[in-house]
């Protein structure tokens, strides 16, 4: 099954880029680019994407992105929307979330892993969301770890290669598995660099060194605008 992603974003330069990371990350993958509301808004009325990538400013539309979201949230499509705009994240991330945006990004402060691991996990949730399984999942292996922090997780028997700060992440999101852990919560566990871009770093390195073991890993959902939860 082909999938498609749209990259709805008016400066050409920031639109070639972001397509060019998802291409890189996923060649096999149909990428549409949209420059203004009204063809953006034309091309959601007749293709279904599997992410669309968005901007909130097109042109002279300062809030351009907001009415693309409210169409697509009347077509209940369930089409998840990773926001990647200049808008300061502090103002407009709680109106995304209301929106039922996946997941905010602001430009400048963030770079391309963690665009990426950010594109690549809205498409993995969704996706298996979409799946419908014939029987429960089994039940994962809980990762093993020191209570004192002086040695390395370890899971199937191997050494989880995590520094000091993301072992205490993996760890509260043990003990709470299946809450969402916000990320303020996880702020009290950071010792420096407390922001939502320096947790989702912390969070891609956990994600990095399971899947050196498990290149299937999947454990750590990512809750859109909230937080993340461990799903084992």
């Amino acid at each position: 099954m082909t999938i498609k992603v749209a990259v709805i974003e008016d400066d050409r330069p920031t639109s070639h880029q972001l397509a060019g990371w998802i291409h890189a990350a996923r060649p096999e993958i149909v990428i549409e680019q949209w420059y203004d509301r009204d063809s953006a808004e034309a091309a959601l009325q007749r293709e279904r994407y599997a992410v669309v990538v968005l901007d909130i400013e097109l042109g002279r539309e300062r809030h351009a992105g907001v009415a693309i979201i409210n169409t697509l949230n009347k077509l209940q499509q369930g089409t998840p929307v990773l926001v990647v705009s200049a808008m300061p994240a502090a103002i407009y991330r709680s109106i995304m979330k209301a929106l039922d945006a996946w997941d905010y990004l602001q430009k400048t402060a963030f770079d391309e892993a963690e665009f990426i691991e950010t594109f690549l996990d809205i498409l993995r949730s969704t996706r298996a969301g979409a799946a419908a399984p014939a029987s429960a999942a089994p039940a994962r292996e809980a990762p093993q770890l020191d209570p004192l922090r002086q040695r390395s997780a370890t899971w199937r028997g191997q050494r989880i290669n995590l520094p000091l700060t993301a072992q205490r992440i993996l760890a509260v999101l043990m003990e709470r598995q299946g809450q969402v852990v916000s990320y303020e919560d996880l702020y009290d566990v950071v010792k420096s660099g407390r922001n939502r871009d320096n947790v989702r770093k912390h969070v891609a390195t956990i994600r990095d060194a399971f899947r050196e073991i498990d290149p299937a890993f999947d454990g750590i959902e990512n809750v859109p605008m909230r937080g993340f939860r461990w799903v084992g």
